[in-house]
């Protein structure tokens, strides 16, 4: 578990090409990456299921990529092919696109992807979701008709993008989460770092932290600098071992 990366939590497409000093966001990633061996070409996988597939949106991620320094990019499609897993199980850094949520986590979980994204995260890959994205690797995901469905929750916490100022809908999905789930929403430009100590690093702006109380719904604002830090009571209970199925995915895992 010690190869476990940061998870990006981006709320739209903005912070693929932001520059902070010059330099891209995404080189954060890169050096991530780096870590593990550094100065080698890097495999980088586009889920996007939720868009359809939409070519416009994954010249977009090939464009970012760029920005860092990896050319070896594929589109892994809503109908994937041997070699598109076979791409998929080897890529450095996947990204699950924006779009419908619930439209792309019927497909993760009808091909198998979502146990293949799972296993790549557990195997040391860097993941990236956008909006949808985003939402779907936390705690819940939902649809138009406010239907609320688990997701992949490598994230223990619900997450919400660019739905601000009121982040209504978080406030309504916290509580029906778990009894000590919180949740986070990041606002339009925005994005958040979820790390393997469980703690939240917000990026660029603010994010809004709900969370439950005896009173009720309780509301933060996370700057940018700031840290949530995960309690000692929310690092047991959200453990990998704490999830039946990623305990079978850690059971599968190659040595």
């Amino acid at each position: 578990m010690s190869n476990v990366k940061p998870i990006f939590l981006l709320a739209d497409s903005q912070l693929l090409f932001w520059r902070e000093e010059g330099e891209p966001f995404l080189a954060r990633a890169r050096r991530l990456l780096d870590a593990d061996g550094g100065d080698r070409s890097y495999k980088a996988a586009y889920l996007g299921a939720s868009n359809g597939d939409a070519p416009e949106f994954y010249q977009l991620f090939e464009a970012a990529m760029e920005e860092i320094g990896i050319r070896d990019c594929r589109l892994i499609p809503s109908d994937p092919q041997p070699e598109d897993r076979s791409f998929l199980h080897q890529a450095d850094l996947v990204l699950l696109a924006g779009g419908d949520i619930e439209r792309g986590w019927d497909v993760f979980e009808r091909t198998g992807l979502r146990e293949a994204v799972a296993q790549r995260y557990y195997g040391g890959s860097l993941l990236i979701g956008v909006s949808a994205g985003a939402v779907q690797l936390g705690l819940k995901g939902w649809n138009e008709d406010e239907k609320i469905f688990d997701t992949f929750r490598l994230v223990p916490f619900v997450i919400d993008v660019h739905e601000d100022p009121s982040w209504l809908r978080l406030a309504q999905i916290v509580p029906l989460a778990g009894e000590h789930a919180r949740g986070f929403g990041i606002p339009t430009g925005g994005g958040a770092l979820y790390h393997p100590d469980h703690s939240v690093e917000p990026v660029r702006h603010p994010l809004v932290e709900m969370s439950r109380t005896e009173e009720g719904i309780r509301q933060a604002l996370l700057l940018p600098g700031e840290v949530a830090e995960a309690t000692e009571e929310e690092r047991g209970t959200f453990s990998p071992e704490a999830f039946p199925d990623q305990r079978e995915l850690l059971g599968q895992l190659p040595n």
